[in-house]
């Protein structure tokens, strides 16, 4: 058995959880996410947690079914729930079923729209002066209601009363409240997107000055709602929108990749999965690097394109005993500001770094004389772009490739990433090289999936031309394409596409 959290979400990102609950939440490995959750949230969820959104023709049962099921899997299973789980949460029905099924079960408190959602809008709930009580319902089911008693209290909270206002104003003039009685209607409490319209009760009836498209909102009712001017300087601003809040991005990565492009996507509001694409291993033989950092001085130049190329270098000149000394009287070429960046780790500044990150962007800014120099190329084994090595050689140029690394394809593809790709869970898919691309259309294959899982609306992404052209041949097409060719550049072609 594993454990089952009825966890409350609050309103307004994790500034809004309790600590307790962004704990459960990092450790969770399946949660099932209410339909009004903020979906910054799922930023904050493992990269390989399973993520389930139960569709609006789905019965309660079938979802407490799914929580049932997972813990029984063994795993420590989170249902987010908007605002509060035991506020109008029918959250009894949950306990029961998880008691009878003999899984345990915790249930943490979150800030709850009826009072947090007053508070964004600079609303006090109780006053000395103008309200001694309040009382929070739903709109869910009016006539029940006893609308008698509620127009004796000072303040009500009316959740999900926006689509109904006419109806629940009128209901609570009939029953003795005055038309004059101020109101509020407040939409997306502690989003970004919130708007607050306050007016009274006759005008709520009216209708005045009320768009009726808009998405479902909660109502104050009482003269506390005109007190917000005073409040409203003290009340902090709201977060700005995460430009890709609510979108799972899938990354295809090298094993042991730096976790530096999750945490950019991460910071946007997206929740990411991780694909390992690439194995990095060691080349069929080290011999020619070898041999070529033995005659390091007979060069005059180091041709380096890639992370992997620049570490596998230097780890070699470290095996010889030998480090960055040895490069004194050598010049250093850079494709990439992240190639750029790892060389700097060796403390080393490139002699030559083109502002457009692809390897024929060296060729028009080569120094002359490019004739009968000597430059050593360690690259991947299985060779790539010719365009440089070719271009260098046709101006007379020796240009040695060895093999500093290979890069393979993993044996096979994580599952929980293959069943958020069959269960059309993931929006956008992101490529770094053409060997990811290739690599992951094999391991999907592999596991007897195709076209249909990036089939749109799932986005494709690629840093670069040549990775978008192998997107083109691969995949079918690309949409999102770096005008930078790099993560930060990706990054901000992403943001500019969901825009």
């Amino acid at each position: 058995m594993g454990k089952v959290y009825l966890v409350g979400a609050g309103l307004g990102g994790r500034d809004g959880l309790t600590q307790g609950v962004l704990e459960i939440l990092r450790r969770a490995e399946a949660v099932w996410v209410d339909e009004l959750v903020d979906e910054r949230l799922l930023a904050e969820l493992p990269p390989q947690a399973q993520v389930w959104r139960r569709s609006e023709a789905a019965s309660l049962q079938e979802g407490i079914r799914w929580l049932i099921q997972r813990c029984r899997e063994g795993k420590q299973v989170v249902h987010l729930k908007a605002g509060d789980p035991l506020l109008f949460g029918r959250a009894r029905e949950e306990v029961q079923a998880l008691r009878e099924a003999g899984c345990p079960f915790e249930i943490w408190p979150g800030l709850s729209s009826a009072l947090a959602g007053p508070l964004w809008a600079g609303i006090p709930l109780t006053d000395k002066h103008l309200s001694r009580a309040f009382a929070v319902l739903t709109a869910h089911e009016l006539e029940p209601l006893p609308w008698g008693a509620l127009a004796q209290l000072d303040t009500l909270v009316i959740l999900m009363g926006s689509r109904q206002r006419q109806q629940i104003a009128a209901q609570l003039v009939a029953a003795g409240i005055p038309p004059e009685r101020a109101v509020a209607v407040i939409w997306g409490a502690g989003q970004a997107e919130q708007q607050v319209w306050v007016g009274t009760l006759a005008e709520l009836q009216q209708g005045e000055g009320l768009e009726p498209e808009k998405l479902p909102g909660l109502l104050v009712v009482g003269e506390v709602v005109r007190l917000r001017q005073e409040f409203l300087p003290g009340i902090p601003p709201l977060p700005p929108p995460a430009p890709l809040a609510g979108k799972t991005v899938l990354v295809t990565r090298s094993e042991g990749q730096s976790p530096a492009w999750r945490e950019l996507l991460q910071a946007q509001g997206a929740r990411v999965l991780e694909m390992p694409a690439l194995v990095i291993q060691p080349p069929t033989s080290w011999d020619p690097l070898d041999a070529a950092i033995a005659d390091l001085e007979k060069f005059d130049w180091l041709l380096l394109t890639s992370a992997n190329g620049v570490q596998a270098f230097f780890e070699r000149l470290q095996q010889q005993g030998r480090d960055s000394r040895a490069l004194h009287p050598v010049r250093v070429a850079v494709v990439g500001s992240k190639t750029a960046a790892v060389l700097a780790q060796y403390g080393i500044r490139p002699d030559l770094l083109p502002s457009e990150f692809v390897a024929e962007a060296l060729l028009p800014i080569w120094p002359e004389p490019v004739q009968g120099q000597r430059i050593l190329f360690p690259r991947v084994e299985s060779g790539g772009r010719e365009e440089l090595v070719q271009g260098l050689r046709q101006r007379g140029a020796e240009v040695v490739e060895v093999a500093a690394y290979q890069s393979a394809c993993p044996a096979a593809a994580d599952p929980q990433v293959l069943e958020a790709l069959k269960e059309r869970q993931v929006d956008i898919l992101t490529f770094a090289s053409s060997k990811t691309v290739q690599h992951f259309a094999h391991l999907l294959r592999q596991a007897g999936l195709g076209p249909e899982v990036w089939d749109p609306p799932v986005q494709i992404a690629a840093i670069g031309p040549k990775t978008a052209e192998t997107c083109r041949q691969v995949l079918g097409r690309v949409d999102v394409e770096a005008q930078e060719y790099t993560l930060e550049g990706l990054l901000g072609s992403l943001v500019q596409a969901d825009g």
